[in-house]
């Protein structure tokens, strides 16, 4: 099965009418990865038997009529535990790991009789942008099997803009589901901090991790996100705002409305065609009522820096619990608890997990607190101000989501430096904890471009209403790999 044959709605009449049966639909699921594995290595885990069970299950009892995603194959990244389901986090460290219970997003799913087809491939630990430092080998680009399809969640970005499933399910520490959702031409939507629940995601940047959907299209990203929203007493920084319907703006006028554009989003290092998709998108907004701004984040420049204090500071921390007693990878043929330690670590993480530990603990050691980590801090403030003077006088904020599309696989492993800066877009949004989204804005040589969209806190209805009126307006979407993607 394609699932660029079928829509959502369309499924969900067929599974309702009983024309399809959910392990009809699973089976033939199953089917189109197998046949994609070996080239996209989308997947760390199919899980055959266990999605036919669901399927079963659910077809015992029928389709509930109301609920979309009832009897829908889903993928969920590699980080995020699920019961008697191997999770491994793309890392030698976990490569045998069985969690014993689901996280949050994997409970509300199965409540709702999603089917959880299998878990995607990603960077190791959600470390990296190109999901080239899997344990398990890199994912291709479902557009240009030599390209990357971004990272960290770029297995799941692939299955999705594959055909292989209508959804997924990401993590987004600082650009991991709306990067690859813009190299890949699908809508990947990074909720408000809080807003979904982390408990059961594999901790990396625990004030910056936030789970999201990547969809094929706006209005699927939106009823994804109302049944994994909500608070949850199990994850501290679980906001208890209420959930409202996120899809209840779409289809409203936008007239009046006012957006802002960033100049720095379009300054140096952003490629000619990127530029070109996000002024081609704001003249589409304007054709469609909306005033657009030029307006300054003048913080944004040491967003990356900031990010890399923080992020591998809390990494640090977070990934202490992996040494080889309680769990996970232990190293042989040692001589004493210190050894365990220190060679179950070194074997068991990969290059990058390295690196990021090892700045971590740099930027929180006595003699550089004050600093790094402390200075990053004060940055993240204010970078955060400029974000909510903005907000003062406008509804939302575009830009793109990346500085350029897909680059090679390879390209930018040498250098990690270079690697970091695909996020500068990205990252800021992620140290102030608002919504955005990722959608497909335009072609460069035939590979996908982004436009980013940025919400008020807890505003994602208002991003969706953006969203879907941008997709309404365009063909860009439309277009599948294989197909050809036009300038």
């Amino acid at each position: 099965m394609n699932y660029f044959d079928t829509s959502l709605e369309e499924l969900h009449q067929k599974l309702v009418s009983k024309e399809m049966t959910v392990t009809e639909l699973v089976k033939n699921t199953l089917d189109k990865i197998e046949s994609d594995q070996k080239e996209l290595n989308a997947y760390v885990t199919v899980d055959h038997d266990g999605a036919l069970a669901q399927a079963a299950a659910i077809d015992e009892k029928g389709v509930n009529a109301n609920n979309l995603w009832a009897g829908i194959p889903v993928a969920v990244k590699d980080n995020i535990v699920t019961k008697d389901l191997k999770t491994t986090a793309a890392s030698k460290m976990l490569e045998n790991f069985t969690p014993i219970y689901d996280a949050n997003v994997v409970e509300k799913l199965k409540a709702n009789d999603v089917v959880i087809i299998g878990k995607t491939n990603m960077d190791e630990f959600a470390m990296g942008g190109s999901t080239e430092t899997s344990f398990f080998g890199a994912t291709q680009n479902p557009w240009d099997h030599t390209k990357v399809p971004g990272g960290s969640s770029g297995g799941s970005a692939t299955t999705v803009s594959a055909g292989e499933v209508l959804a997924s399910l990401g993590s987004d520490t600082g650009g991991s589901i709306r990067q690859p959702a813009s190299f890949t031409g699908i809508v990947g939507v990074k909720p408000t901090y809080g807003r979904v629940s982390r408990y059961g995601l594999i901790a990396f940047g625990s004030s910056l991790d936030q789970i999201g959907p990547l969809t094929r299209s706006v209005r699927d990203n939106a009823a994804l996100l109302n049944i994994i929203a909500g608070k949850d007493d199990r994850d501290m920084t679980s906001s208890d705002q209420p959930v409202d319907n996120f899809a209840a703006k779409i289809g409203q006028d936008l007239t009046g409305m006012k957006v802002a554009l960033p100049k720095e989003y379009l300054g140096e290092g952003i490629d000619t065609d990127v530029k070109k998709a996000v002024l081609d998108a704001a003249e589409t907004f304007k054709k469609l009522g909306v005033t657009v701004d030029e307006v300054s984040l003048p913080h944004s420049k040491y967003g990356v820096a900031a990010y890399y204090i923080i992020g591998s500071s809390e990494a640090s921390s977070n990934l202490q619990r992996f040494d080889g007693i309680r769990y996970g990878y232990r190293a042989e043929n040692v001589k004493s608890l210190e050894d365990v330690y220190v060679k179950t670590r070194s074997e068991g993480f990969g290059d990058e997990v390295k690196r990021r530990i090892m700045l971590g603990t740099y930027s929180l050691s006595a003699g550089f607190f004050d600093a790094y980590f402390k200075k990053a801090a004060q940055v993240r403030t204010l970078l955060i101000n400029d974000f909510k003077e903005i907000f003062k006088e406008h509804d939302f904020i575009i830009g793109p989501t990346a500085p350029t599309p897909a680059f090679k696989l390879g390209a930018e492993t040498a250098d990690p430096t270079t690697m970091y800066m695909n996020d500068i877009l990205t990252i800021p949004l992620n140290l102030a904890g608002l919504p955005a989204m990722s959608l497909p804005a335009g072609f460069s040589d035939g590979m996908p471009i982004g436009l980013q969209i940025i919400a008020k806190p807890f505003d994602e209805e208002t991003m969706y209403q953006a969203g879907a009126a941008f997709e309404d307006a365009t063909d860009f979407h439309k277009e599948v790999p294989g197909q050809g993607g036009q300038n």
